[in-house]
């Protein structure tokens, strides 16, 4: 799952640093990350992993580290 979530984050992020130097704890926002590229990644993981993030999921911090992106397609994927 980490390497396709990297993969959508180095086609969709628009991060101005190689995501395979970021580690999974970094904060993608401050690696550059802007919240339009957030909205695309968003949009890139819900076609890849068939899933849809509800409302109550749509804030900063479910986007900002690979960790944290791992955790949420993970607790919509086991429901």
């Amino acid at each position: 799952m980490d390497e396709t979530i990297r993969t959508i984050l180095a086609e969709h992020g628009h991060l101005p640093v190689d995501v395979a130097s970021i580690s999974d704890e970094d904060d993608l926002y401050q690696a550059g990350m802007t919240s339009h590229a957030s909205v695309n990644v968003m949009l890139a993981l819900e076609d890849e992993f068939d899933i849809e993030f509800p409302e109550a999921m749509l804030r900063k911090s479910t986007f900002e580290s690979v960790v944290a992106i791992r955790t949420a397609i993970g607790e919509l994927t086991a429901s």
